[in-house]
C-alpha cells in the first residue's frame, strides 16, 4: 500500500483536465467498514484509518475547469458542488477517492462527467454564500429531492503534520467504473492549506441517498476547511 503523503507524486499518465477548487470545506464520519464495502467498485476496498472507513461530505465552488491542453470553459467551467465521497485502496496500492454523489448545476457538465468517466454527478440547484462563515445549499432535480444545508466557520487554526488531516484530504486519484471496468484516475495539486473549522448548521440528505443511512445525523467527527487548490487529473489508469 503506497503511503499516505501531502506532497502529490508526479502525474503518471498524459494530462486531461485541469480544475480550480476553492473555498473548501470538509465534513467526515468515522464508520465501520463492513458498512460501506459494498458501495465501492470491483478491485477495491475501504481504506482505514485508526480501524475504521470514513465518509466524506465535501462543499467547494470549482472554476477554471479546462479538457487539457484547451483553456478554461467559460460559464459550464464555474459552479457550486458538493459530494458524498469515500476512501479506497486497490491491489496495486493506490490509495483513491470513490464518489458516491456529485451535486452540480451545469447540466451539460453532468452529462459529460458520467459519459466519460463514469462520475456519478447528479443536477441540482446550488447556492454559495462567502463570508466568515461559508454557506452551501443544494437541491437535487429528480429521485427524491435529496438537499444539504452546510454552514461552516473556518477558525485561525492551521493544520499542520495531522495524519488523520493526510489521509482524508492526501487523496491522489479516484477510483470509478468506466466501461464495466475499475479505473484510477490519478490527479495531483499542491498540499492543501488547511484549518480546523466549526460546523455551525448541517440538515442533509445527500449522504443518506447516497446509499449511507444514519451518519449525517450525528456531529462529524472531523471538520476542516481550505481557501483551495489547483488540480489537474491524468489519463484513467486500469
Amino acid at each position: 500500500m503506497r503511503p499516505i503523503e501531502p506532497v502529490a507524486p508526479p502525474l503518471p499518465t498524459p494530462q486531461i483536465l485541469s480544475q480550480h477548487w476553492r473555498w473548501a470545506s470538509f465534513l467526515h464520519w468515522r464508520v465501520d467498514s463492513a458498512l460501506v464495502a459494498h458501495l465501492l467498485p470491483q478491485g477495491t476496498v475501504p481504506d482505514e484509518f485508526d480501524g475504521s472507513a470514513w465518509v466524506g461530505l465535501i462543499g467547494f465552488h470549482m472554476s477554471e475547469f479546462a479538457i487539457r491542453p484547451g483553456p478554461p470553459l467559460p460559464f459550464f467551467g464555474e459552479f457550486p458542488e458538493i459530494n458524498v465521497r469515500l476512501y479506497s485502496v486497490d491491489a496495486a496500492g493506490n490509495r483513491g477517492v470513490v464518489f458516491r454523489s456529485l451535486e452540480a448545476t451545469r447540466l451539460l457538465t453532468v452529462l459529460g462527467a458520467r459519459l466519460s468517466l463514469g462520475v456519478p454527478y447528479e443536477w441540482a440547484r446550488m447556492s454559495m454564500r462567502v463570508g466568515a462563515e461559508i454557506e452551501y445549499r443544494s437541491r437535487r432535480f429528480g429521485r427524491g429531492h435529496p438537499s444539504t444545508l452546510m454552514v461552516v466557520r473556518p477558525t485561525d487554526a492551521v493544520v499542520e503534520n495531522d495524519p488523520l488531516a493526510d489521509f482524508l484530504t492526501a487523496r491522489w486519484g479516484m477510483h470509478t467504473r468506466v466501461l464495466g471496468r475499475t479505473r484510477f484516475v490519478p490527479n495531483e495539486h499542491e498540499s492543501w492549506p488547511l484549518q480546523r473549522a466549526e460546523l455551525v448548521t448541517l440538515q442533509d440528505g445527500l449522504v443518506e441517498a447516497a446509499g449511507i443511512p444514519n451518519v449525517a445525523q450525528r456531529p462529524p467527527d472531523s471538520v476542516l476547511y481550505s481557501p483551495g487548490v489547483r488540480t489537474t487529473f491524468g489519463l484513467p489508469m486500469r
